[in-house]
């Protein structure tokens, strides 16, 4: 399942572009693979913020069983890594070095795995049988990679083999993701006692829990940083022009429409209660126990292509080809 999409920035830089062209190259290879995968779920373009340090993730990918962190790297030419880990890339027939993109994402891994393991006692149950027990991080799959242009030359003749088999090209990144992951065909279960995995793993309220944690970090990253450019603004626009602005009388656009939900069996609005799961959002009805699905046809254009974001507890309905929004509804 897809939680988060990458945002595009508008840019005139051809170094941003291309470096936007690869994440999206790789978003595409994770959504055509895991859009439907109820044990995968990716976050494209997601920013951290924890103990004043920030991780900017190109991709996060949260499993049964953990974590994989991918960092996107836009390449034109050929890249080498030497035995010490050193990297250097050339462009134009000219050789330079450059930082690299796996300690970066090591890093990133780090700042995620200290920001889950102080919110353990929300996230995770505790230990089955053991009240006082907490379940933590620890044990958990903690993968990244690197995923470099497909239009690159990867040199990995003198690279250490821990770092030559993190290097992978953007259309073998699912084949990698994969591998690494090992998921079976159906899902571990607590009581097994013929059950070859000993991998510790999520449940499904743990990683629904998991995936609203770090979609709500996210956003909430994203807002503080809108307030900071406001507070900037403010220093810099004349107070005459502010004054200004204040009076203006903004009028409801088509995209603030809202769109009233209802319980899709005994068609009720009055005992609705927001929920997320493997399929999405959705409404549950606490008078028939029915679920619903917050995702509808664009009301707009009638099209399929609709997603459900959510902001505090505000559910919009985005249509993905008309981009025509609607707030979602309900009672309570």
């Amino acid at each position: 399942m897809i939680i988060k999409d990458k945002v595009i920035i508008s840019s005139s830089s051809p170094i941003i572009k291309a470096g936007q062209k690869q994440e999206l190259d790789v978003a595409f290879y994770l959504r055509r693979a895991f859009k439907d995968h109820d044990q995968v779920f990716v976050f494209n373009d997601i920013k951290l913020n924890h103990n004043n340090e920030t991780a900017q993730i190109d991709h996060l990918i949260v499993h049964t069983f953990g974590f994989i962190l991918i960092e996107s790297k836009s390449i034109t030419g050929e890249v080498t890594v030497n035995k010490y880990e050193e990297w250097s890339r050339s462009y134009n027939g000219k050789w330079s070095g450059m930082s690299s993109p796996i300690k970066q994402v090591e890093l990133q891994k780090d700042l995620l795995k200290k920001l889950l393991r102080d919110h353990d006692s929300t996230l995770l149950d505790r230990l089955f049988g053991f009240e006082k027990l907490q379940k933590g991080f620890g044990g958990r799959q903690w993968e990244h990679l690197c995923a470099i242009s497909s239009n690159a030359i990867i040199n990995r003749d003198d690279a250490p083999e821990h770092i030559a088999k993190k290097l992978v090209k953007s259309e073998f990144i699912v084949d990698s993701v994969t591998t690494l992951m090992n998921l079976s065909s159906s899902k571990p279960r607590a009581l097994s006692f013929f059950k070859a995995e000993t991998r510790p793993w999520f449940n499904a309220d743990e990683i629904t829990r998991l995936c609203d944690f770090i979609l709500q970090k996210g956003t909430s990253e994203k807002k503080s940083e809108e307030q900071t450019d406001k507070k900037s603004l403010k220093k810099t626009i004349p107070e005459q022009i502010i004054k200004q602005t204040r009076s203006l009388k903004i009028t409801p656009s088509k995209e603030q429409a809202k769109l009233n939900i209802k319980c899709k069996k005994c068609n009720t609005q009055d005992t609705l209660e927001a929920c997320w799961g493997k399929f999405g959002y959705f409404v549950k009805c606490n008078s028939c126990s029915i679920n619903t699905p917050m995702k509808a046809l664009c009301t707009a254009c009638n099209s399929k292509k609709t997603k459900v974001s959510k902001k505090k507890e505000v559910y919009t309905l985005i249509c993905q080809d008309c981009e025509i929004s609607s707030q979602l509804i309900y009672k309570t």
